[in-house]
């Protein structure tokens, strides 16, 4: 569709925390008005790439109010053509309009989630109801929705080819969810709200990111039992940056906050760490977002009336894959019993150790990571830490690259320095080519580290897509980490879970490169269906071949001991109780939110209502939801995910099944065939298939949970 999730600040969607999915559509001719290098067509090698190099924070506002001047001029043209309404003549101009403001928002995007600052903050909330009005104009653009209804009508009675057909389907439902078939007034209404609601996300996102710089915990030396000598390191280079030399900065995101909670023997410093964390917008400051929750909410819900919905939920899922609320409760409370029934065992587990070792203490919160690292050591025998020795950040990306090679045939090459312009000394940039052909097919930039200004969390997205109609021009690809960055001269050492999502990042960037479609819109996704492919590429890190070549030890080179992997592998399921329950407790929520009624919001309190509801869940005392209401971002921060949460655990039942096919395959995870069929069905068509038809044609039959229930220990191995 042509209103495209912009980073965190568009109304239309918002992907936080795990991905972004952002259709882009560029043209190459295109007159500028106005001089100013985010507006203008990329230049330079590789038919243009982005000019990271002379971007400023002064130049955005500029560019993005004359790139909406310029997009709305585009679609008026096209809705005040006189000729009578066409596919060729309304449908195909309106997808290669935009041009230009899509690049300005390709900056708009690395300012909002790699580079941000103060100043940009405040032109962001300046933007904010600009660009909701320009989304509103679009969607309630009358002229314009009444020639793409007449194309949509004819094409009812006389179909157009495949790919026609399904963007011109995609497109009217985007106009008629977003109001266009409303009355004036009402339409008047849905962008009066649409724009209170974008100043709300953008407050929302700025409060949390606000939170994770205020609080830092500094240690001293005394202060550092049981942290491996690679955090204290980095944590060292982080407190000196801060300026606070001779300290140790425990920062206040994930990254930080995971790896000291697991390792650091000092319980009250977990506490407080645990605390900063999972209080992020719940500080009753001027920073929290306890407020801003129920006005979204209730907002959302008066927005989606004048549609005729019940609730944001019924608005939201009818063109998913679960279709209504009711079938995504039906999935997340299937698999939540087993998940709680995991977590007592892990929890007794715990308890017993604590006990033993004369701690005197309850297990709580802020004690699960620590302990729970003592019963994989007890129970497996299984070290994090020595495990962390042979994943080494440069090792792993060559294994990206090997896996991006068995299965889809690309070679990755690191451009020559200087050739393509980064936005950050730490971004590193690689040529991605067939391997048979030679042909060009993208490039992929990596930004590694965590720093002040940059969002939490690990991410994917695109400086520009392909498209048959805007030329196929190479793919620009995106994957973004937060590791923590090493003292000068030390390696990156990732955990475990650190490289699953490493692999499951890339799996987004392969499903950019391996797109293979006409239309700009089909470049798009189904949120209960995009995190699929991701979550399917995690399994190859697991693969002897991705073992034997690149787990290694970063000293000594020698490959990760077979005994060392064996105990990985029976450790598979381990602690699947607290993973599978913090991720569903967020789930639930989000869905519970969505599905109230307005005298219950009336009512709302979001950190009461979070209390209770989870308690009356049966929500164990020794876990919090991964990602509390507060700085819940997915859901409050743009659309993008919410009522969408589930989708994980929706696109883990297609990842399971499609997993067991690989595994029975004659040629295992690199069976040739199957590959095949991985590209041709499940990346390459993108959004230019219906989800449900494209995994049937790759498994030849529909998905079940029986293989989720096996993957994470709830039931029986085959």
């Amino acid at each position: 569709m042509k209103i495209k999730p912009i980073q965190s600040l568009l109304i239309v969607a918002v992907l936080f925390s795990s991905c972004k999915e952002k259709p882009q559509q560029q043209k190459e001719k295109q007159d500028l008005p106005v001089k100013n290098v985010l507006l203008e067509n990329y230049k330079g090698p590789y038919q243009g790439v982005p000019a990271f190099d002379k971007m400023d924070v002064s130049m955005v506002k500029p560019a993005i109010t004359e790139g909406i001047k310029m997009h709305l001029a585009e679609l008026d043209a096209i809705a005040n053509n006189k000729e009578a309404p066409s596919f060729e003549n309304t449908i195909i101009p309106y997808e290669k309009s935009g041009a230009a403001l899509d690049r300005a928002f390709t900056y708009y995007g690395i300012f909002s989630s790699n580079m941000s600052s103060s100043k940009f903050r405040e032109i962001q909330k300046e933007l904010a109801p600009i660009i909701s009005d320009y989304s509103s104009k679009i969607a309630q653009n009358e002229t314009l929705f009444k020639r793409i209804k007449q194309v949509y009508d004819n094409a009812q009675q006389n179909p157009l080819p495949t790919e026609e057909q399904r963007t011109l389907q995609l497109i009217y439902e985007y106009f008629a969810m977003n109001g266009a078939n409303l009355s004036e007034a009402d339409k008047q209404k849905y962008a009066a709200i649409n724009k209170e609601l974008s100043k709300l996300y953008t407050a929302f996102s700025n409060n949390v990111l606000a939170d994770e710089e205020n609080y830092v915990v500094y240690l001293t030396k005394k202060q550092l039992g049981g942290l491996p000598e690679s955090f204290v390191k980095s944590a060292a280079q982080i407190a000196t940056e801060k300026g606070k030399e001779g300290s140790y900065a425990i920062t206040n995101t994930r990254s930080s906050m995971d790896p000291f909670l697991t390792y650091s023997t000092e319980r009250e410093l977990r506490q407080k760490v645990w605390e900063n964390y999972y209080a992020r917008g719940d500080n009753n400051d001027e920073y929290d977002n306890n407020k801003i929750i129920k006005k979204i909410l209730q907002l959302r819900d008066k927005r989606v009336a004048l549609l005729g919905y019940d609730n944001y939920a019924e608005w939201r899922l009818q063109n998913r894959m679960a279709k209504n609320p009711e079938n995504a409760m039906q999935l997340m409370e299937k698999v939540w019993p087993a998940a709680l029934a995991r977590v007592k065992e892990e929890v007794a587990d715990m308890q017993a150790i604590a006990d033993k070792e004369g701690a005197n203490i309850t297990i709580a919160p802020w004690d699960y990571r620590f302990y729970a690292e003592k019963v994989r050591k007890a129970k497996y025998d299984l070290d994090s830490e020595e495990v962390k020795q042979y994943l080494e950040l440069g090792n792993l990306t060559q294994a990206l690259f090997f896996t991006a090679g068995e299965l889809f045939n690309y070679n990755f090459t690191p451009v020559k320095e200087g050739s393509v312009p980064v936005f950050q000394e730490d971004v590193n940039v690689w040529e991605v080519t067939d391997k048979t052909s030679g042909d060009l097919v993208g490039l992929w930039y990596l930004d590694p580290y965590a720093r002040t200004g940059k969002r939490s969390g690990a991410w994917a997205t695109t400086y520009r897509d392909r498209t048959k109609l805007t030329g196929n021009k190479p793919v620009l690809s995106s994957n973004n980490s937060n590791f923590i960055k090493p003292a000068p001269g030390e390696p990156v050492l990732v955990s475990w879970d650190d490289a699953i999502t490493f692999f499951h990042e890339f799996g987004h960037a392969l499903h950019f490169l391996a797109s293979d479609v006409k239309y700009p819109t089909l470049n798009g996704g189904v949120r209960d269906y995009t995190e699929f492919q991701s979550q399917l590429l995690e399994r190859w890190l697991s693969t002897d071949e991705v073992i034997h070549k690149f787990l290694r030890h970063h000293e000594t080179n020698e490959v990760i001991p077979a005994a060392l992997v064996e105990k990985i592998k029976k450790a598979a399921t381990f602690n699947q109780g607290f993973a599978t329950t913090e991720f569903l407790a967020s789930a639930l929520m989000d869905m519970k939110y969505h599905t109230m009624s307005d005298k219950e919001l009336e009512m709302l309190n979001p950190k009461k209502y979070e209390k209770e509801t989870l308690a009356a869940l049966g929500m164990p005392k020794e876990i919090v939801m991964r990602h509390r209401t507060p700085h819940f971002g997915h859901v409050f921060s743009g659309e993008g995910y919410a009522t969408g949460y589930y989708g994980y655990l929706w696109a883990d039942v297609l990842t399971a099944d499609a997993a067991e096919a690989f595994a029975e395959a004659p040629g295992g995870f690199y069976d040739k065939a199957l590959a095949k069929k991985l590209v041709d069905y499940l990346f390459a068509p993108r959004n230019a298939m219906d989800p449900a038809e494209a995994y049937k044609k790759f498994r030849g039959r529909e998905a079940t949970t029986d293989a989720l229930m096996r993957d994470r220990g709830f039931a029986p191995k085959k």
